[in-house]
């Protein structure tokens, strides 16, 4: 008696492509990242996946559309926890200072997505820019941020002239420099910035800064 196998359920197609392209989703950013947008090769991505660069290109189109998938991902999970950022709670000071943190340990735990954007700035975001999902996809940091800076200044505690997207640039430029800037600062400095008898301290040091430039004594032009 011949055995055929029973051929597989539209459920189970959908999950085995939804695996295979989470997978090539995976790997690719490993690969970009390691390589940059110029250097990495379909062909060592699927290499290094159960598939082959021509399902490659069936499911993101060619390099370029993968790219912009992989950014996609990638600020996808930063907007995933800023969604999940709870500081209604707090005090100002103390909901600055949570969002400070929650940017410090993304970046310290998410270097690919560090490597990622940089080298999107090489390109000029070009990626990004024809990407409707991206356009969508705003940051729910700002929103947050908007709310916090309100609380603040109508409690007096705030003092400081500052949108939320300045704020957000100021958070992002200690986290994203420690984790991008790490290589040249030790060979230059002697001090690794992601040493981590040393990661409370700069953990603090940010918060530190922001709320110090937030609520500092003004004085009238």
């Amino acid at each position: 008696m011949t055995s055929v196998e029973e051929p597989a359920r539209p459920g189970e197609r959908i999950r085995d492509a939804a695996r295979t392209r989470a997978e090539i989703l995976e790997v690719a950013t490993q690969e970009f990242a390691r390589a940059g947008y110029d250097g990495a090769r379909v062909d060592e991505i699927a290499a290094r996946t159960r598939t082959t660069k021509r399902m490659i290109y069936y499911y993101f189109g060619g390099k370029e559309q993968l790219f912009t998938a992989v950014l996609e991902r990638a600020y996808g999970v930063i907007r995933e926890a800023e969604q999940q950022l709870d500081v209604d709670h707090l005090d100002p000071v103390a909901a600055i200072r949570r969002l400070a943190e929650v940017t410090f340990d993304h970046h310290e735990q998410h270097p690919d997505f560090i490597r990622l954007v940089s080298i999107e700035n090489i390109h000029e975001a070009q990626h990004i820019a024809g990407s409707e999902k991206l356009g969508k996809i705003g940051s729910p940091a700002l929103d947050v941020i908007r709310r916090i800076l309100a609380s603040g200044r109508e409690s007096g505690l705030f003092t400081a002239d500052v949108d939320a997207v300045d704020l957000h640039a100021m958070i992002s430029s200690f986290c994203f420099f420690r984790v991008s800037n790490r290589h040249t600062f030790g060979a230059l400095f002697g001090r690794d910035l992601l040493d981590r008898t040393q990661r409370a301290h700069y953990r603090a040091m940010l918060g530190d800064m922001v709320i110090a430039y937030l609520t500092a004594e003004r004085t009238a032009d």
